[in-house]
């Protein structure tokens, strides 16, 4: 048997405009930035009161990443008054990068529960469960150029490295000892934990996204919510297009159509 070891790699640093490791210094200069915009390091120094040397050395972390740019104050005689100094050393002003002006917030969770919540309000159970799919074809168009032209086994690793970098810790386990001696891929964490024990039809969703990755039927043979110590999701043969995916579970099971 081949086993991948669960492994969990830093996604956060790698989000536009949520930086993995943002230290509660770096915000609040963040923070001046967003209401003043073009400040110099004197400015920064004075409005946080600490020294300037602190500010710099934020500075140089927070240009590393991407989230604030530096430019040049043009001397006495440039064109645009609002940026003349006089003459003298270099002068330099600080800005926030388009980046750095997403740092401020973020309720996808709260959008996510919410329009899920309605979406699951729908009394039509075909009209229900087709959204699910669609959610599920949505989820794997979003990652569909990444395993384009790859084998059926370079698509689970492919898959499973696309898992790690979400922060999800997940192994392949391939040959005899596996289950019907069928790819196993076990994740050891809900990608969506509060959705998930609200509704399992997120876990249909899941399984419907690693299926049309993989173009392999997907049987999630076990989860978490039912006591397991993790989800197993068993690869089964090749799928066509044709082949229309089992859909929403019911309460008391990860795979059973409702």
């Amino acid at each position: 048997m081949e086993s991948v070891h669960p492994t969990s790699r830093s996604w956060q640093a790698d989000r536009p405009g949520r930086p993995g490791s943002l230290r509660s210094s770096d915000a609040a200069l963040i923070d001046v930035l967003r209401a003043h915009d073009r400040l110099a390091v004197a400015d920064l120094a004075a409005r946080l009161g600490v020294t300037a040397t602190a500010i710099r050395q934020r500075l140089e972390r927070l240009m590393k990443d991407g989230i604030v740019d530096r430019i040049t104050i043009p001397r006495a005689g440039s064109a645009d008054p609002a940026t003349r100094r006089p003459r003298g050393r270099p002068s330099h002003a600080y800005l926030l990068t388009d980046k750095g002006r997403r740092t401020g917030g973020d309720n996808f969770r709260d959008l996510a529960l919410v329009l899920w919540r309605e979406m699951r309000g729908i009394r039509e159970p075909a009209i229900r469960q087709g959204l699910i799919a669609r959610v599920g074809a949505a989820m794997a168009g979003m990652y569909r150029d990444s395993v384009a032209g790859s084998s059926r086994p370079q698509r689970l690793e492919i898959v499973a490295d696309l898992l790690r970098k979400r922060q999800i810790a997940c192994s392949i386990e391939t040959g005899a000892a596996t289950t019907r001696g069928l790819p196993v891929l076990t994740t050891y964490a809900c990608p969506y934990p509060e959705l998930a024990e609200q509704d399992r039809g997120i876990c249909a969703a899941e399984r419907l996204m690693l299926q049309e990755l993989l173009e392999s039927s997907v049987e999630l043979s076990s989860c978490r919510l039912d006591g397991d110590s993790c989800c197993r999701f068993t690869v089964g043969s090749p799928t066509t297009p044709a082949v229309a995916p089992a859909l929403e579970p019911a309460a008391g099971t990860c795979n059973k159509p409702a």
